[in-house]
């Protein structure tokens, strides 16, 4: 089967189409897929939405991410439904983020169970992430006004 890939204005996509992606690619499991406002906010305010589309127009694949199209693209996700997967749309849909921010480097943290896809299309590996989570608390001592 084949598909196309496009940049699209994440408040132009279908919702429930996105949230379909989301659930047949298995990161549902690991985004808030049943709070439809806050999805909608995440697909609507990434400044670079790359789809894939099979040739009758249906959505199989999504790259939402957020970048300054100078440095750095943030690649929050990646999402291929299941049936698509490991034929490449997921590299297309890296290709296409890159076409619209080719000097940028990308950056991204990967679901356990896409851990070795990435070494395989060209990411490498960087240990010194971090992540702080809605509501925890920032340690040490408070900055002086």
């Amino acid at each position: 089967m084949s598909w196309k890939t496009e940049r699209a204005d994440g408040a132009d996509l279908d919702l429930d189409e996105v949230l379909a992606v989301y659930h047949e690619s298995g990161l549902g499991e690991r985004r808030p897929v049943e709070d439809r406002d806050r999805m909608a906010a995440m697909i609507r305010r990434a400044n670079l939405v790359v789809v894939a589309r099979d040739t009758d127009g249906a959505l199989i694949g999504i790259a939402r991410s957020i970048t300054d199209f100078s440095y750095v693209t943030y690649l929050s996700d990646i999402a291929v439904v299941r049936r698509h997967q490991r034929s490449g749309v997921g590299r297309a849909l890296l290709e296409a983020t890159r076409h619209e921010a080719p000097d940028t480097k990308v950056v991204l943290l990967s679901a356990p169970a896409a851990t070795a896809y990435y070494p395989r299309v060209g990411f490498t590996r960087h240990d010194s992430a971090w992540v702080l989570n809605p509501g925890a608390p920032l340690q040490g001592p408070r900055a002086q006004p």
